[in-house]
């Protein structure tokens, strides 16, 4: 099968994690949900024993970061993702457990069987798919009959639209791509799952260090593009927006959870 490939600039952020983790640390640091965003993933998955899990696009691994031991016994996990150097940034932090395998791979020509898999999951990734069918297409090929498709992504109304309706004048424009969104996902996963559900997660940002901010938008070079010279004035802005030291960002987030008709 013929696929298209990344374009350069999301390529060039997922080389490795380095991106990827700082803009992680913004919410780990400034979410008010205590329960964090990939506990609360996994706790939407039904994992029974003896079940075989795929995840496409792992990326640094961090959804099963500290959770392994907790799948039910006789479980499999492959982890793919498209980037090499997400893939040894998973390895590094999961070790190699013998029911754990690593492989490169595009969820858009998935290298597996037919109805191999009980759950797939997708998450925070398939806004960056050229071939949104041919990855949902696949997805549905792999899964055994009755399994689960899991696909977290985020909604139009959270840190991206904030951030670009506020420092607009910096050229700062929503980065996001929404062409999966909690809005416009709907669509398209029920031309291939006859059952699709949506579950939020509940949260916000309260961040007391406009640095912080200054560092996640500079994280999105290549997707971005602002001017380094700048920083300082963005920074400024941040600091006028606080309202009592606290510079408040919404944040909409959740998961798709899929079944094939039966």
């Amino acid at each position: 099968m013929s696929v298209s490939p990344l374009p350069d600039a999301v390529a060039r952020q997922y080389a490795s994690a380095a991106n990827l983790n700082l803009r992680a640390s913004l919410h780990e640091k400034y979410s008010v949900n205590p329960q964090g965003f990939m506990p609360w993933l996994f706790g939407q998955y039904i994992i029974r024993p003896g079940d075989s899990l795929l995840e496409v696009g792992c990326g640094n691994g961090s959804l099963w970061k500290g959770r392994l031991d907790r799948l039910p016994k006789g479980c499999r996990l492959t982890l793919t993702d498209l980037s090499q150097g997400m893939l040894d940034a998973a390895r590094e932090a999961l070790g190699t457990p013998d029911f754990v395998t690593f492989t490169q791979a595009d969820i858009q020509a998935l290298p597996f069987p037919d109805a191999c898999f009980d759950t797939v999951i997708a998450n925070m990734m398939l806004y960056h798919v050229p071939d949104l069918d041919a990855a949902l297409a696949q997805a549905r090929r792999v899964l055994k009959p009755g399994g689960t498709f899991c696909c977290a992504t985020y909604g139009e109304f959270g840190v991206s639209g904030f951030l670009a309706k506020n420092l607009a004048e910096f050229g700062v424009t929503d980065a996001l791509n929404h062409s999966f969104t909690k809005r416009t996902g709907v669509e398209p996963l029920r031309r291939f799952f006859g059952d699709v559900r949506w579950a939020e997660y509940a949260d916000a940002l309260e961040v007391t260090e406009a640095d912080d901010v200054a560092d996640y938008l500079y994280s999105l070079t290549g997707m971005a593009n602002l001017d380094p010279a700048r920083r300082p004035a963005i920074v400024a802005k941040l600091r006028g927006l606080m309202t009592d030291g606290v510079l408040r960002i919404p944040k909409e987030y959740g998961t798709f959870m899929c079944r094939q008709g039966i």
